[in-house]
């Protein structure tokens, strides 16, 4: 299992996966995400909400839990169609930098860098983790809805790799699905494996205290895990019911095969996360620097917040 995982993991053969999946069609996908086109689990903040407004308030939860300010330089790693990018660069003022191995999304995010007059703070490449510069620095790096793609025999490397890019004190969020138990690394009765053939080949799921484990073994700290395995199940139902209501639509930009396995796709996604057979983390990290400011730390002391306060809207709290 290890060697099969290496072998899927090769760079070239992660770009052919990536690309088999989401440079399928922009206008499919369209049809059935928000209009930022978020393509990860939402936010639910209040039950009232839309996908749309659960979409911002997810990048915006993000964006506090990595405490973004103006002028810090933040890697989004698998950046999709570039809403968590423009969302950092437009509402935080970051200098943001996304990175991808879709060509399809690697050219919407750009025509949209170009349209929002932002090229002198955002800029969108298509490349793979593994080939940034090794004197590549950021203060806050974002992975969301990427690390299943990394497999499992690469998560180690994968997590030292993003500890080599953050500066001392900066911050790391990792967005992923995990396994539903410590066992399961699919689904069963056969989805894990239709999923694997028709919807994201290579894609590896782990239980979260893998995860953890990785990224303490890489030389981060650990401050903060939130399980939002509810709030998937939702956001798939909502995907589910937009593709269902433009299927002929969705017919005369795909075809009548993918249809159907997207239809399959989603709503029996939307059960998995429902019954826990998968799961799904925010895994916010610290790559430890021993100072606050210039000045040494002692002790227990950290120059992170020893609440949550800072990551709960006015509204919520």
């Amino acid at each position: 299992q290890h060697l099969r995982s290496r072998w899927l993991h090769r760079p070239h053969k992660d770009a052919e996966q990536v690309r088999f999946h989401y440079d399928l069609c922009d206008d499919f996908f369209a049809l059935w995400l928000d209009p930022l086109r978020v393509y990860s689990c939402a936010y639910f903040e209040r039950p009232d909400m839309t996908l749309a407004q659960a979409q911002e308030a997810k990048l915006e939860l993000i964006c506090r839990k990595l405490q973004l300010q103006p002028g810090q330089l933040f890697l989004d790693i698998g950046a999709g169609w570039g809403g968590l990018l423009l969302w950092a660069a437009e509402h935080h003022g970051v200098h943001a930098m996304g990175i991808t191995l879709s060509r399809h999304q690697h050219a919407h995010v750009n025509r949209l860098i170009d349209e929002k007059g932002l090229r002198d703070r955002v800029t969108m490449r298509l490349l793979d983790y593994r080939d940034l510069p090794p004197t590549a620095r950021f203060d806050r790096i974002a992975s969301v809805g990427m690390f299943e793609h990394v497999g499992s025999a690469r998560l180690d490397g994968y997590f030292a790799q993003l500890q080599r890019m953050l500066k001392p004190g900066g911050l790391l969020l990792n967005h992923g699905i995990t396994a539903g138990g410590t066992d399961n690394h699919q689904l069963g009765g056969g989805m894990g494996e239709f999923i694997d053939k028709h919807i994201f080949p290579g894609g590896e799921l782990v239980h979260v205290s893998r995860v953890a484990r990785s990224l303490g073994s890489s030389g981060l700290e650990l401050l903060d895990a939130e399980n939002l395995r509810p709030h998937y199940a939702r956001t798939l139902w909502a995907w589910s019911a937009g593709l269902e209501s433009q299927l002929d639509r969705a017919r005369e930009l795909t075809s009548e095969s993918t249809v159907r396995a997207y239809r399959l796709y989603l709503a029996g996604c939307a059960v998995a996360f429902e019954r826990g057979w998968i799961s799904i983390h925010q895994l916010l990290a610290s790559r430890p620097s021993g100072q606050l400011g210039g000045t040494p730390l002692r002790g227990a002391q950290s120059a992170y917040p020893f609440t949550r306060r800072h990551m709960v809207t006015p509204e919520t709290a």
